[in-house]
């Protein structure tokens, strides 16, 4: 610690000497033209470069530099990548090379050069101009050491991105997913909508809630746990086709896979059921996957998966029989049922309902083992308070969650949209909230009310955006994918 604050104590007696010799190390005056990809796109292929190459005029981040007395190499970083500028005293003078001397590795400079190679063949700028453009007062990570703490990384995120270009990656995959789902989504005829952040009644999903106070209007209000809801009241007014990519709030658990705020991808079709969204969803994320990596099969953890076409399709109760140590007849009895939730030792009240127990032990016996891209469907009504009851066995909805790498990565149901059936289920989680169930829905009457005045028959989903960027860019935490995730406060 003691040689970090000397160091910055040197870094700071530069900046105090720039100003007493009337620079400004922190200029705003300066414009690149071009980035290290134009460098490369320019003249990346050419071998021999001819005489009186093209000007560029750059700016980044120094990262590396070798000194040779009157000549030095540079590495310095931008948004695109990293290049290599030659920086010699004969070029840019006496006093600009008495100046660049004192740069440090951290500090953003701009340059003018040209173009060449040097005796290893590596595309560098022979700078003609160099400027000071901000000084970098605390010190990057060791080169060979590297920013390693885990935490450190995701709470001086602005480091990890610097001294990371594999982290940079991630993030710029990021966006190009949230864009290619945006382009498919559009294209097939979708409105992107917003909706409220900031909600007088939680709901649209299971969980609990983040609670704030708006002091005019002296209301409680929540931090959404999904925008559904509104969503679906959008249904409701004529727009057949909705999506909304943003963000939500759940107060939860931190883990490898959630975090408290979270991106979701949630959009409703009106004449549409949960197996048309089936087909859909295996179109997008192949879509995605595709134009991402230029290929269906990756890797993901040392994993091998395939987003070929069909993706498997089971319910419930078949995923529970095919990797659990149960047998039909068992598990359609409640006491048997219990009884085997106890074996695998889960936790569970003794008047939890059969619905409730079913996703208990599914999640604990089959979850983890969905690895391949797969449906889940015919959950049990008790669970899904928004979904359309099936046809033919009202116990069951109509409602998939699609799974991979053992990870639920999509919500999917025929929407309810009787509105006397929702109250009622709406006043069963009411009940169960009254007896202890934080995660239960609260009653919505304007929601019921907009039920009323009739919501086409309609399928809707949630996939999660952040699950979705681990999988296609092999990241093993969903704080890998999150530019800056929840942590403690710092001690």
């Amino acid at each position: 610690m003691e040689e970090l604050s000397e160091l910055l104590l040197q870094r700071r007696r530069k900046v105090d000497a720039l100003w007493e010799a009337g620079i400004n190390p922190y200029p705003n005056d300066f414009r690149p033209k071009q980035t290290s990809a134009d460098l490369q796109a320019a003249y990346g292929h050419i071998q021999t470069i001819e005489d009186d190459p093209q000007t560029f005029v750059v700016a980044g981040r120094i990262i590396a530099r070798r000194s040779f007395g009157k000549a030095a190499f540079v590495q310095v970083q931008d948004r695109k990548g990293r290049m290599q500028l030659y920086v010699k005293k004969d070029a840019i003078g006496d006093e600009s090379f008495a100046g660049f001397e004192t740069f440090d590795i951290g500090d953003i400079v701009g340059a003018v050069g040209c173009p060449f190679r040097t005796k290893t063949g590596e595309l560098s700028l022979h700078v003609t101009e160099i400027r000071l453009l901000t000084k970098s007062l605390l010190p990057l990570p060791e080169k060979f050491h590297g920013l390693t703490d885990v935490e450190t990384r995701y709470r001086q995120r602005y480091v990890d991105l610097i001294v990371h270009p594999e982290v940079r990656e991630v993030f710029i995959k990021r966006s190009r997913v949230v864009n290619l789902i945006r382009e498919f989504m559009t294209g097939h005829d979708f409105l992107e909508v917003e909706t409220p952040m900031m909600q007088p009644i939680p709901g649209g999903a299971t969980a609990r809630p983040f609670v704030t106070h708006h002091n005019a209007l002296d209301m409680e209000l929540f931090l959404r746990i999904a925008p559904e809801l509104y969503l679906k009241r959008l249904v409701v007014g004529g727009f057949e086709k909705v999506f909304e990519i943003n963000r939500n709030f759940r107060n939860e658990g931190i883990s490898i896979r959630h975090n408290p705020e979270f991106t979701m991808m949630e959009f409703y079709q009106a004449y549409a059921t949960f197996e048309d969204l089936m087909d859909f969803t295996e179109q997008l994320l192949c879509h995605v996957a595709q134009e991402l990596l230029g290929t269906l099969d990756f890797v993901y953890q040392g994993t091998d998966i395939s987003f070929k076409r069909p993706w498997r399709r089971l319910t419930v109760t078949e995923a529970i029989l095919e990797y659990g140590d149960i047998d039909a007849k068992s598990l359609a009895d409640r006491d048997l049922a219990y009884a085997y939730a106890q074996r695998l030792g889960l936790d569970l009240p003794a008047d939890i309902g059969y619905g409730k127990l079913i996703i208990e032990i599914f999640e604990e016996v089959a979850e983890l083992k969905l690895i391949q891209p797969t449906f889940i469907t015919a959950y049990p009504t008790e669970v899904s308070p928004l979904s359309r009851k099936n046809d033919h066995d009202p116990e069951i909805v109509d409602r998939f969650e699609f799974y991979c790498a053992g990870r639920e990565m999509a919500n999917a149901f025929s929407e309810l949209n009787d509105p006397r059936d929702q109250k009622e289920r709406f006043l069963a989680q009411v009940a169960a909230k009254a007896k202890g169930d934080e995660e239960a829905h609260f009653m919505d009457e304007d929601y019921i009310r907009a039920l009323e005045y009739g919501m086409p028959p309609t399928a809707g989903e949630g996939i999660g955006i952040d699950r979705l960027v681990m999988l296609l860019t092999d990241s093993p935490s969903i704080r890998d994918v999150i530019l800056f995730p929840q942590l403690r406060k710092e001690q």
